[in-house]
């Protein structure tokens, strides 16, 4: 089988309103593709920069999949969360990117928004806390109904990712 190495890191976070950040991230690939070492989801720490706007994770991404064909190629899906003053946690934008099909080391900036709701849910968020959240987070990679959605942009987070790609000309596998 043909197989892709992802070695990275989710390097950083710029351009939020507000610091105390934190991210979940997951790399979600089609029916045929299998993991054979390696996390696919996880969570950074929180980072709250005293005196800067950019929020820094360093987190380490290292997953290595097997695959019989490019199709449902991976995909690095994220949600950046934000603490507010009294501990609570909102989500504070999704985001998600491609992996890239090149081999080599890439740098890749992810551009993060997040549902605005009704009047009254952004009067709610702004009194309250909170906010409009998906239900299902899949939505955000699966663009079936993404466009209907009423969306603000938040953030970007950067990515590191390095890609090796073994095997593919020798299983007849194209990229």
């Amino acid at each position: 089988m043909a197989e892709v190495h992802i070695i990275g890191q989710i390097q950083s976070a710029s351009g939020f309103p507000s610091h105390n950040l934190f991210c979940k991230w997951g790399i979600h690939a089609g029916g045929g593709w299998r993991v054979i070492e390696g996390l696919t989801e996880g969570q950074t720490h929180v980072d709250n920069p005293s005196w800067q706007d950019t929020a820094v994770w360093s987190h380490p991404l290292d997953v290595h999949f097997a695959t019989k064909g490019i199709q449902g190629w991976p995909k690095v899906n994220l949600q950046v969360y934000h603490y507010d003053k009294f501990g609570r946690s909102e989500v504070y934008g999704y985001g998600f990117c491609f992996v890239p099909t090149s081999p080599g080391t890439h740098k890749v900036d992810v551009v993060t928004w997040r549902p605005t709701g009704t009047l009254a849910e952004q009067f709610r968020q702004h009194f309250l806390g909170g906010g409009a959240q998906l239900k299902t987070p899949d939505l955000v990679h699966n663009s079936t109904d993404r466009y209907r959605l009423q969306t603000e942009t938040m953030g970007t987070v950067h990515l590191e990712l390095s890609v090796i790609l073994r095997n593919f000309a020798k299983f007849g596998v194209e990229t």
